[in-house]
């Protein structure tokens, strides 16, 4: 889902370092390709991820971060724990009104509680950045998974549509949610996440 995306303009000049309990999130760059392809070239991840293509390999990973470096104040982040990278999150604006979330971790990083955190820590980032009221996201129908780390983080379900999945080369239903501004300023004692 995260790909070279124009975004619109921050408050303030970014990019910005975002450190959580356990992890931190940063700007890729060409010395994390390595570790990002060898994170993305799974199909289990790419099956659950709209523009993922597999197999994943490092000129994939190389053209991905060249994209972010040239595209200015990209909301990409690098997933760590402990300088070791556990996958990505950022927000997509292809569509300009509807900011999306999207994530991906490597597969021995699943049910660590990690995707919940990453995106607690970008959503507060988004909402305090952005004059955005509101951010989308989705989660294949076939991956309940992603579905429990949108709930965790207050989304509600607004509906299925069927989207295209590079990996599978069709389209498969996805469970489309929404986050307002409102609900995520009721839920904001979830956590602290700093920036740098």
């Amino acid at each position: 889902m995260l790909q070279d995306i124009p975004t619109p303009t921050l408050r303030e000049a970014s990019p910005c370092v975002l450190e959580t309990e356990r992890l931190t999130l940063r700007r890729p760059t060409l010395a994390d390709v390595k570790a990002i392809a060898y994170l993305a070239n799974d199909r289990r991840i790419a099956e659950n991820t709209r523009r993922l293509p597999h197999p994943y390999s490092r000129d994939h990973a190389v053209e991905f971060v060249r994209a972010l470096a040239g595209g200015g104040r990209a909301t990409v982040f690098l997933i760590e724990n402990n300088h070791s990278p556990l996958g990505m999150v950022g927000i997509d604006w292809r569509e300009q009104d509807a900011p999306e979330l999207g994530y991906w971790l490597g597969v021995e990083h699943w049910g660590q509680g990690f995707g919940t955190e990453a995106a607690r820590a970008v959503i507060d980032f988004h909402f305090e950045e952005f004059d955005a009221e509101h951010l989308i996201s989705g989660a294949r129908v076939a991956n309940p998974s992603s579905r429990n780390i949108l709930e965790k983080c207050g989304f509600q379900w607004s509906g299925v549509e069927l989207h295209r999945f590079e990996a599978l080369g069709s389209s498969t239903p996805v469970d489309r949610f929404r986050l307002s501004r409102s609900v995520w300023s009721s839920l904001k004692n979830w956590g602290t996440s700093t920036r740098r």
